[in-house]
């Protein structure tokens, strides 16, 4: 959670690295790259919410609020806020929703399709550092994802996972291999 300036500067600074997923890339881009646009608005957000207190902040408040809200909905994100660790990396814009209960841990890729919820008790899944989630994963309830998975793509997670450094895929999910997820996510984050 960003407590203040630093840290979002610093939360930016890894969500920027983190999208740069090859050292070659020049991405992102600072047009036409509408992820990383609501990755910026999120994090400012972010920003407003926890640290900005006190009535004069409240338009400011606002707009970040506002700005935020139109960047998910072109996205076709529902993320709430304070829920990503730095170095959060969506790989495509398209349907990813995530509940406001959830916790992950620094450094997650994201593909699209992603649905990270919550059971009948609102217990969401608490996943760790360094998870890649594959295109249409579902991870589901109240639930422990360890650090240097790799979730395949539309896996059904409906149950913990507590030994780092495994994939997982099916439905429902089992572990398949003892690969992490270490080839799909960025490797130069602090």
């Amino acid at each position: 959670m960003i407590k203040n300036k630093e840290e979002l500067l610093f939360y930016l600074k890894q969500d920027k690295i983190a999208l740069m997923l090859y050292e070659n890339e020049k991405k992102p881009r600072p047009f036409y790259d509408e992820v990383w646009k609501f990755q910026i608005a999120l994090r400012k957000a972010e920003y407003a919410v926890n640290c900005k207190n006190g009535i004069l902040y409240l338009p400011y408040k606002l707009m970040r609020k506002i700005v935020f809200h139109w960047w998910s909905v072109k996205c076709g994100f529902s993320i709430p806020l304070n829920v990503f660790g730095p170095g959060l990396s969506i790989a495509h814009y398209g349907t990813i929703v995530v509940n406001s209960n959830a916790k992950i841990g620094k450094n997650c890729r994201m593909q699209e399709g992603v649905n990270i919820g919550a059971s009948g008790n609102e217990k969401a899944p608490q996943i760790g550092n360094n998870v890649f989630i594959g295109s249409g994963a579902k991870i589901i309830g109240d639930i422990v994802i360890a650090d240097d998975i790799a979730i395949g793509a539309g896996a059904v997670v409906v149950k913990s996972f507590m030994e780092p450094g495994i994939t997982i895929a099916g439905n429902p999910a089992k572990k398949i291999s003892e690969n992490s997820s270490k080839i799909f996510i960025c490797d130069r984050l602090d």
